[in-house]
């Protein structure tokens, strides 16, 4: 399972990686994933520095997204997805099969997590926040 959180209204999607979480599938799944947002949504993509982002300059040329990596052992440059998986601990313990989730299992997951007031958001649930932002940007 890959995560992407998207920074100013913290909504989470889930990207189910059937295939696996080598560069090729979590490549794909993350095209499939960023053609769902608004492309004024998607002005860029913060990694860490896992190698199943191996095919980063294939996605940038294909989406026109660029991806900027962390620098190593610094979590706090993508804090947003850290305290989403942090959250998402609480549906998936640590040490969880995630293969025995399926597409629709994370979206329900997702959708319970874009649900949820946010302390960080005003207590606006990310849900509102997304359509507040794509209100402006129509």
């Amino acid at each position: 399972m890959g995560t992407l959180v998207e920074r100013t209204s913290r909504y989470v999607l889930l990207l189910p990686l059937p295939d696996g979480r080598d560069a090729n599938s979590v490549g794909e799944a993350l095209q499939r994933a960023i053609a769902t947002l608004r492309s004024q949504l998607c002005r860029s993509i913060t990694w860490d520095q896992g190698g199943e982002m191996g095919c980063h300059t294939k996605f940038a040329v294909a989406t026109g997204i660029p991806i900027y990596f962390c620098d190593p052992h610094s979590p706090w440059q993508r804090g947003s997805n850290e305290i989403t998986n942090r959250l998402l601990r609480q549906y998936m313990p640590k040490g969880t099969d995630l293969s025995v989730h399926t597409a629709d299992d994370l979206a329900r997951i997702a959708d319970s997590l874009n649900d949820r007031p946010r302390k960080t958001l005003g207590y606006i649930k990310p849900a509102e926040r997304l359509k507040e932002l794509v209100a402006v940007t129509v």
